[in-house]
Protein backbone atom coordinates (compact mmCIF):
# COMPACT_ATOMS: atom_id res chain seq x y z
CA UNK A 1 0.00 0.00 0.00
CA UNK A 2 1.18 3.47 -1.33
CA UNK A 3 0.22 5.61 1.42
CA UNK A 4 2.20 8.56 0.71
CA UNK A 5 0.50 8.02 -2.61
CA UNK A 6 -3.10 7.69 -0.64
CA UNK A 7 -2.64 11.05 1.50
CA UNK A 8 -2.29 13.30 -1.60
CA UNK A 9 -5.70 12.07 -2.48
CA UNK A 10 -8.33 13.84 -0.08
CA UNK A 11 -12.01 13.69 0.18
CA UNK A 12 -12.14 17.25 -1.56
CA UNK A 13 -10.64 15.70 -4.63
CA UNK A 14 -13.33 12.87 -4.28
CA UNK A 15 -16.29 15.14 -3.95
CA UNK A 16 -14.93 17.04 -6.56
CA UNK A 17 -14.94 13.72 -8.81
CA UNK A 18 -18.20 12.97 -7.69
CA UNK A 19 -19.86 15.90 -9.12
CA UNK A 20 -18.00 16.29 -11.96
CA UNK A 21 -19.20 12.71 -12.75
CA UNK A 22 -22.79 14.08 -12.28
CA UNK A 23 -22.98 17.21 -14.20
CA UNK A 24 -20.25 17.10 -16.44
CA UNK A 25 -19.32 20.71 -16.17
CA UNK A 26 -16.93 22.69 -14.16
CA UNK A 27 -19.08 25.92 -14.07
CA UNK A 28 -22.24 23.56 -12.58
CA UNK A 29 -20.03 22.16 -9.97
CA UNK A 30 -18.31 24.91 -8.67
CA UNK A 31 -22.11 26.23 -8.27
CA UNK A 32 -23.14 23.03 -6.46
CA UNK A 33 -19.72 23.17 -4.12
CA UNK A 34 -20.56 26.58 -3.02
CA UNK A 35 -16.96 27.14 -5.28
CA UNK A 36 -15.26 29.25 -7.99
CA UNK A 37 -14.87 27.29 -11.30
CA UNK A 38 -11.05 28.07 -10.96
CA UNK A 39 -10.83 26.36 -7.23
CA UNK A 40 -12.06 23.48 -9.34
CA UNK A 41 -9.97 23.46 -12.02
CA UNK A 42 -7.35 23.40 -9.80
CA UNK A 43 -8.86 20.42 -7.61
CA UNK A 44 -9.49 18.52 -11.04
CA UNK A 45 -5.50 19.03 -11.73
CA UNK A 46 -4.20 17.66 -8.60
CA UNK A 47 -6.50 14.62 -9.35
CA UNK A 48 -5.30 14.08 -12.29
CA UNK A 49 -1.27 14.18 -11.82
CA UNK A 50 -1.96 12.20 -8.77
CA UNK A 51 -3.86 9.72 -11.05
CA UNK A 52 -1.83 10.14 -14.15
CA UNK A 53 -4.97 10.68 -16.12
CA UNK A 54 -6.97 13.04 -17.84
CA UNK A 55 -10.72 12.57 -16.03
CA UNK A 56 -12.34 14.42 -18.41
CA UNK A 57 -11.76 15.42 -21.98
CA UNK A 58 -13.75 18.20 -24.04
CA UNK A 59 -15.68 16.79 -27.18
CA UNK A 60 -17.32 19.60 -29.26
CA UNK A 61 -18.92 21.80 -26.56
CA UNK A 62 -19.14 18.68 -24.11
CA UNK A 63 -17.00 17.09 -21.49
CA UNK A 64 -16.83 13.44 -21.52
CA UNK A 65 -15.70 11.52 -18.61
CA UNK A 66 -12.39 8.63 -19.02
CA UNK A 67 -12.94 5.05 -18.95
CA UNK A 68 -11.34 5.52 -15.79
CA UNK A 69 -13.19 8.11 -14.32
CA UNK A 70 -16.66 6.64 -15.03
CA UNK A 71 -14.44 3.10 -13.60
CA UNK A 72 -13.79 5.22 -10.41
CA UNK A 73 -17.28 6.56 -10.21
CA UNK A 74 -19.34 3.99 -8.04
CA UNK A 75 -16.12 3.73 -5.24
CA UNK A 76 -15.79 6.92 -4.88
CA UNK A 77 -19.93 7.17 -4.53
CA UNK A 78 -19.19 4.52 -1.57
CA UNK A 79 -16.10 6.23 0.26
CA UNK A 80 -18.32 9.50 -0.13
CA UNK A 81 -21.54 7.92 1.99
CA UNK A 82 -19.68 5.95 4.11
CA UNK A 83 -17.64 9.01 5.34
CA UNK A 84 -20.57 10.93 5.99
CA UNK A 85 -21.93 8.59 8.14
CA UNK A 86 -18.98 8.76 10.05
CA UNK A 87 -19.65 12.60 10.50
CA UNK A 88 -23.35 12.38 10.41
CA UNK A 89 -24.27 10.45 14.37
CA UNK A 90 -28.06 12.11 14.17
CA UNK A 91 -31.01 10.58 13.22
CA UNK A 92 -32.24 11.97 9.85
CA UNK A 93 -33.87 15.00 10.01
CA UNK A 94 -36.08 15.79 6.83
CA UNK A 95 -37.84 19.12 7.81
CA UNK A 96 -34.10 20.12 7.65
CA UNK A 97 -32.69 18.70 4.60
CA UNK A 98 -31.21 20.46 2.38
CA UNK A 99 -30.40 17.66 -0.33
CA UNK A 100 -30.64 17.16 -3.78
CA UNK A 101 -32.14 13.88 -5.04
CA UNK A 102 -32.27 12.85 -8.52
CA UNK A 103 -34.60 10.27 -10.12
CA UNK A 104 -36.00 8.79 -13.30
CA UNK A 105 -38.96 7.69 -14.55
CA UNK A 106 -40.33 6.22 -18.22
CA UNK A 107 -42.77 8.25 -19.46
CA UNK A 108 -45.87 6.32 -18.61
CA UNK A 109 -44.75 6.40 -14.90
CA UNK A 110 -45.12 10.35 -14.21
CA UNK A 111 -48.98 9.53 -14.35
CA UNK A 112 -48.90 7.24 -12.13
CA UNK A 113 -46.24 8.15 -9.22
CA UNK A 114 -44.30 11.86 -9.75
CA UNK A 115 -46.98 14.29 -9.07
CA UNK A 116 -48.06 12.45 -5.90
CA UNK A 117 -44.54 11.68 -4.96
CA UNK A 118 -43.66 15.16 -5.89
CA UNK A 119 -46.09 16.81 -3.06
CA UNK A 120 -45.34 14.24 -0.88
CA UNK A 121 -42.04 14.48 -0.81
CA UNK A 122 -42.15 18.14 -0.66
CA UNK A 123 -44.52 18.10 2.41
CA UNK A 124 -42.03 16.58 4.25
CA UNK A 125 -39.07 18.06 3.51
CA UNK A 126 -39.55 21.33 1.89
CA UNK A 127 -35.99 22.08 1.54
CA UNK A 128 -34.91 19.25 -0.65
CA UNK A 129 -34.55 19.22 -4.22
CA UNK A 130 -35.78 16.85 -6.35
CA UNK A 131 -34.41 16.48 -10.15
CA UNK A 132 -37.17 14.29 -12.00
CA UNK A 133 -35.59 13.28 -15.87
CA UNK A 134 -37.05 10.71 -17.94
CA UNK A 135 -35.31 7.70 -17.78
CA UNK A 136 -34.43 7.24 -21.71
CA UNK A 137 -31.93 10.43 -21.10
CA UNK A 138 -30.66 8.47 -17.54
CA UNK A 139 -30.26 4.94 -17.77
CA UNK A 140 -29.02 2.43 -15.73
CA UNK A 141 -25.22 3.91 -16.21
CA UNK A 142 -26.56 6.61 -13.96
CA UNK A 143 -27.15 4.57 -10.95
CA UNK A 144 -24.14 2.59 -11.39
CA UNK A 145 -22.31 6.12 -12.13
CA UNK A 146 -23.40 7.73 -8.95
CA UNK A 147 -25.28 10.84 -10.52
CA UNK A 148 -29.08 8.69 -9.92
CA UNK A 149 -30.47 7.57 -6.91
CA UNK A 150 -33.60 5.46 -8.27
CA UNK A 151 -35.10 4.73 -11.89
CA UNK A 152 -38.96 4.28 -11.57
CA UNK A 153 -40.40 1.93 -14.50
CA UNK A 154 -42.92 -0.82 -15.86
CA UNK A 155 -41.49 -3.77 -17.21
CA UNK A 156 -42.05 -7.50 -17.52
CA UNK A 157 -41.68 -9.63 -14.09
CA UNK A 158 -41.63 -12.49 -17.02
CA UNK A 159 -39.11 -11.37 -18.82
CA UNK A 160 -36.77 -9.31 -16.71
CA UNK A 161 -33.92 -7.49 -17.59
CA UNK A 162 -30.18 -8.71 -17.73
CA UNK A 163 -29.24 -8.62 -14.30
CA UNK A 164 -26.36 -5.83 -12.90
CA UNK A 165 -24.51 -7.10 -9.70
CA UNK A 166 -24.47 -3.38 -8.29
CA UNK A 167 -28.17 -2.91 -9.14
CA UNK A 168 -31.33 -3.70 -6.62
CA UNK A 169 -35.13 -4.05 -8.37
CA UNK A 170 -38.06 -4.24 -5.70
CA UNK A 171 -41.62 -4.63 -7.53
CA UNK A 172 -43.53 -1.53 -6.29
CA UNK A 173 -46.98 -2.87 -7.82
CA UNK A 174 -48.44 -5.21 -10.71
CA UNK A 175 -50.63 -4.46 -13.23
CA UNK A 176 -51.63 -5.78 -17.39
CA UNK A 177 -51.55 -4.92 -20.61
CA UNK A 178 -54.20 -3.76 -22.98
CA UNK A 179 -54.56 -2.82 -26.22
CA UNK A 180 -55.42 1.25 -26.86
CA UNK A 181 -57.36 2.10 -30.28
CA UNK A 182 -59.44 4.51 -31.24
CA UNK A 183 -62.55 4.88 -30.48
CA UNK A 184 -64.04 4.91 -34.07
CA UNK A 185 -61.80 1.62 -34.82
CA UNK A 186 -63.56 -1.05 -36.51
CA UNK A 187 -62.38 -2.88 -33.11
CA UNK A 188 -63.48 -1.18 -30.69
CA UNK A 189 -67.29 -2.33 -30.91
CA UNK A 190 -67.43 -4.39 -27.68
CA UNK A 191 -70.76 -5.77 -30.06
CA UNK A 192 -67.88 -7.82 -31.65
CA UNK A 193 -67.30 -9.64 -28.59
CA UNK A 194 -63.44 -10.52 -27.16
CA UNK A 195 -60.42 -9.52 -28.97
CA UNK A 196 -59.34 -12.31 -31.04
CA UNK A 197 -55.66 -12.75 -32.33
CA UNK A 198 -56.34 -12.32 -35.94
CA UNK A 199 -57.92 -9.24 -34.95
CA UNK A 200 -54.97 -7.74 -32.94
CA UNK A 201 -52.66 -9.01 -35.82
CA UNK A 202 -54.50 -7.76 -38.34
CA UNK A 203 -54.04 -3.56 -38.08
CA UNK A 204 -50.52 -1.83 -37.77
CA UNK A 205 -48.99 -1.54 -34.28
CA UNK A 206 -47.15 1.54 -32.17
CA UNK A 207 -44.16 0.29 -30.80
CA UNK A 208 -42.11 1.45 -27.62
CA UNK A 209 -38.18 1.86 -27.47
CA UNK A 210 -36.14 0.91 -24.64
CA UNK A 211 -32.61 0.28 -24.98
CA UNK A 212 -31.92 -1.44 -21.34
CA UNK A 213 -34.84 -3.85 -21.30
CA UNK A 214 -35.07 -6.91 -23.33
CA UNK A 215 -37.61 -8.15 -25.77
CA UNK A 216 -40.96 -7.63 -24.41
CA UNK A 217 -42.17 -11.21 -23.14
CA UNK A 218 -45.73 -10.68 -25.14
CA UNK A 219 -43.41 -10.70 -28.26
CA UNK A 220 -41.50 -13.74 -27.65
CA UNK A 221 -44.61 -15.33 -26.85
CA UNK A 222 -46.19 -14.17 -30.37
CA UNK A 223 -43.08 -15.62 -31.77
CA UNK A 224 -43.80 -19.04 -30.36
CA UNK A 225 -47.46 -18.96 -32.35
CA UNK A 226 -45.80 -17.90 -35.20
CA UNK A 227 -47.11 -14.50 -35.02
CA UNK A 228 -45.82 -10.80 -35.50
CA UNK A 229 -47.02 -7.48 -34.90
CA UNK A 230 -47.13 -5.33 -37.63
CA UNK A 231 -44.66 -2.22 -36.01
CA UNK A 232 -46.23 0.55 -38.30
CA UNK A 233 -44.16 3.18 -35.97
CA UNK A 234 -41.83 3.32 -32.83
CA UNK A 235 -42.07 6.08 -30.46
CA UNK A 236 -40.23 6.68 -27.60
CA UNK A 237 -43.39 7.10 -24.69
CA UNK A 238 -46.64 6.02 -24.16
CA UNK A 239 -47.83 9.71 -24.20
CA UNK A 240 -46.91 9.99 -27.91
CA UNK A 241 -48.14 6.63 -28.49
CA UNK A 242 -51.61 7.60 -27.25
CA UNK A 243 -51.96 10.42 -29.26
CA UNK A 244 -50.84 9.28 -32.42
CA UNK A 245 -53.86 6.44 -31.82
CA UNK A 246 -56.32 9.24 -31.60
CA UNK A 247 -55.37 9.91 -35.21
CA UNK A 248 -55.67 6.86 -36.84
CA UNK A 249 -56.10 3.18 -36.63
CA UNK A 250 -52.95 1.90 -35.26
CA UNK A 251 -53.10 -0.29 -32.05
CA UNK A 252 -50.82 1.08 -28.78
CA UNK A 253 -50.52 -2.00 -26.44
CA UNK A 254 -49.51 -0.59 -22.81
CA UNK A 255 -50.12 -0.65 -19.10
CA UNK A 256 -54.02 -0.63 -17.80
CA UNK A 257 -53.05 1.63 -15.15
CA UNK A 258 -51.40 3.98 -17.21
CA UNK A 259 -54.33 4.15 -19.57
CA UNK A 260 -56.87 4.27 -17.11
CA UNK A 261 -54.89 7.69 -15.45
CA UNK A 262 -53.17 9.03 -18.39
CA UNK A 263 -54.65 12.37 -20.22
CA UNK A 264 -53.53 11.28 -23.40
CA UNK A 265 -55.15 7.95 -23.05
CA UNK A 266 -58.66 9.71 -22.25
CA UNK A 267 -61.13 8.84 -24.60
CA UNK A 268 -59.52 5.70 -26.00
CA UNK A 269 -60.82 2.07 -25.78
CA UNK A 270 -59.21 -0.68 -24.07
CA UNK A 271 -59.25 -4.00 -25.00
CA UNK A 272 -58.09 -7.05 -23.04
CA UNK A 273 -55.36 -9.02 -25.20
CA UNK A 274 -56.14 -11.85 -26.71
CA UNK A 275 -52.99 -13.94 -25.60
CA UNK A 276 -50.75 -14.68 -23.17
CA UNK A 277 -48.30 -11.76 -22.13
CA UNK A 278 -46.99 -13.17 -19.03
CA UNK A 279 -47.03 -10.80 -15.70
CA UNK A 280 -45.81 -6.97 -15.48
CA UNK A 281 -45.28 -4.64 -13.39
CA UNK A 282 -43.42 -1.09 -12.14
CA UNK A 283 -40.23 -1.44 -10.16
CA UNK A 284 -38.05 0.72 -8.63
CA UNK A 285 -34.03 0.39 -8.92
CA UNK A 286 -31.48 1.24 -6.87
CA UNK A 287 -27.42 0.93 -7.14
CA UNK A 288 -26.52 -1.03 -3.76
CA UNK A 289 -24.41 1.22 -2.02
CA UNK A 290 -27.62 3.61 -1.90
CA UNK A 291 -29.28 2.34 1.09
CA UNK A 292 -26.31 3.06 3.40
CA UNK A 293 -27.17 6.67 2.64
CA UNK A 294 -29.75 7.88 5.35
CA UNK A 295 -31.52 10.14 3.03
CA UNK A 296 -31.62 7.74 0.26
CA UNK A 297 -33.47 5.05 2.78
CA UNK A 298 -35.55 7.66 3.76
CA UNK A 299 -36.35 8.27 -0.19
CA UNK A 300 -36.75 4.96 -0.94
CA UNK A 301 -39.49 4.86 1.95
CA UNK A 302 -41.44 7.64 0.74
CA UNK A 303 -41.57 5.65 -3.06
CA UNK A 304 -42.94 2.47 -1.61
CA UNK A 305 -45.48 4.57 0.75
CA UNK A 306 -46.72 6.65 -2.37
CA UNK A 307 -46.65 3.18 -4.72
CA UNK A 308 -48.94 1.54 -2.13
CA UNK A 309 -51.64 3.85 -3.28
CA UNK A 310 -51.27 4.38 -6.72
Amino acid sequence: MDLVKLSRISMKHLITLHVMLDTLSVTAAAERLCLSPSSVSKTLSQLRSNLGDDLFYRHGNKLVATPLARRLGPSVQQMIYDMEQLLSQDQFDPSSCETRFSLAMRESTFELLAAKLSAHVLALAPNIRLDISTKDSVGFDGLIAGSLDFIILPHDLSQPPAPRNELVWKTLFQDEMVCLMNPDHSLADSGRGELSLDDYLSYGHIGITDGDLNIPFFEMQLAQLQCRRKISISLPDFGSAALMCHHSALLFTCSRRWAEMALQAKGLVNRALPFDYGEVAYSLVWHSAAMKDPAQRWLYEQILACSETA
